[in-house]
């Protein structure tokens, strides 16, 4: 494990008696607590408009500021995938969409850096078609600016954040086939 993904303190009692506890955890000597560094989960949404464009945001902070995105974000405790990619989308975009538009498509393992430490992170990728009445769009929360790409203006290595890179890579893929 990397420096990012330890703790020099036990979470549980305060201890700085922590050791490696296989490749993914870690281990209190003084209360028994072991801490697994299971992934968190997040949602990137491959939205479409009626005319095959894309949305594509340019990110507005850290980490890989004015590198394009895919609207998303972290899942809230309590929330499905799909409550998240709702909720994500409108804080996002201003879009409100029914949880009902948004198709899971696949997922991608990442890591996110997040106050100087590394997020291991499981981004689930989400389709939304939308109506055939072009909705208005604003960039909003932590976006810089929101446009629509036809899938033979997007390049993949202009995506900040790998997992992101990887899935515009596969959705353009699988428009391919």
């Amino acid at each position: 494990m990397s420096q990012h993904e330890t703790f020099d303190y036990c979470p549980r009692c305060g201890a700085d008696r922590l050791e490696a506890h296989g490749v993914k955890a870690q281990h209190c000597q003084s209360c028994g607590f072991t801490y697994y560094h299971n992934p968190s989960a997040a949602v990137a949404l491959l939205v479409r408009d009626r005319r095959g464009r894309l949305l594509v945001a340019t990110r507005g902070k850290e980490p890989a500021k004015g590198t394009l995105d895919l609207p998303g974000g972290f899942v809230d405790k309590g929330e499905t995938g799909e409550e998240a990619a709702q909720r994500e989308l409108y804080e996002e975009s201003g879009l409100r969409l029914p949880t009902e538009q948004f198709a899971y498509t696949f997922s991608l393992p990442n890591s996110y850096l997040y106050s100087g430490f590394l997020v291991p992170t499981l981004d689930l990728f989400y389709t939304v078609q939308l109506p055939s009445e072009m909705p208005a769009v604003r960039a909003m929360d932590d976006v810089a600016q929101l446009s629509w790409l036809a899938p033979a203006e997007i390049d993949p290595s202009r995506f900040g954040l790998i997992s992101i890179r990887q899935g515009i890579a596969r959705y353009l893929s699988s428009l391919a086939d």
